[in-house]
């Protein structure tokens, strides 16, 4: 499920957030969940064996904008929209009804009014479909040195392994929040034309990943599952969203 939230700027028209903001919404999210869910997601989430999973992940910002560099803003003329997503739909229940409830939130220094909030199922019912990145696709893997020390190797869309690894990471989700096997059989994902990479400082550490559009082939459940809840890794960070074309 997706909720997209159109939010108004309260005390002038421009909303001011850093370029890197990624944290500022993800807290925002955990604000706004009720203190059990929060909690649960915060603390323990969905697990596979040594992977945990919070099942949920958002866009970008997007609304009219101007970058200052110099000072490292982003500034936002008028209104603004961010889509959340998850497969859990206590989760969307209790961030919907937060903004419902509220209609008013902050996000870092700006104080916004819930303009709107729209409600979106996009049901996968085939073993084929086309997605466009809300966010970065982060796809990554802890690598060795020749001496020893680790490094973190982020793959691009065409490499092999991107492939491989989102359809292990989709399998373990699936593990992780059903308590059962996944559907049997592989999980594609190509590239439709040109891929653009991002880079992002999330609290210091720098994140890799690739925005674009994306033919994927698969058990429609995986599928949907992606869609819900994000491809790839750092999902709770504001990266894999995607929407249906």
């Amino acid at each position: 499920m997706k909720e997209i939230i159109t939010f108004n700027p309260i005390e002038s028209d421009k909303v001011l957030l850093p370029i890197q903001y990624n944290h500022m919404v993800q807290a925002m999210i955990y604000k706004l969940l009720d203190e059990e869910m929060a909690d649960f997601l915060h603390e323990k989430g969905f697990q596979n064996e040594k992977r945990t999973f919070k099942m949920f992940t958002f866009s970008r910002i997007t609304g009219r904008y101007t970058l200052d560099r110099i000072n490292g803003l982003i500034i936002f003329d008028g209104p603004i929209k961010l889509t959340i997503s998850s497969h859990y739909d206590e989760f969307s229940n209790s961030i919907g009804n937060s903004f419902l409830k509220r209609q008013k939130v902050q996000l870092g220094n700006n104080h916004l009014e819930v303009k709107q909030l729209a409600v979106e199922n996009e049901n996968v019912n085939s073993k084929e479909i086309k997605i466009y990145t809300l966010s970065p696709i982060s796809v990554y893997s802890t690598l060795y040195r020749k001496d020893g020390r680790k490094f973190t190797y982020y793959f691009n869309p065409k490499e092999e392994e991107f492939e491989k690894i989102i359809e292990n990471n989709l399998k373990n989700k699936y593990k992780a929040f059903y308590s059962e096997e996944p559907p049997e059989g592989k999980v594609e994902i190509k590239p439709l034309g040109p891929t653009r990479l991002s880079v992002v400082n999330y609290k210091g550490f720098i994140i890799k990943g690739y925005t674009g559009k994306f033919a994927m082939k698969g058990a429609p459940d995986l599928l949907q599952l992606g869609v819900d809840t994000g491809l790839g890794s750092k999902n709770s960070q504001g990266f894999g969203c995607v929407k249906l074309i």
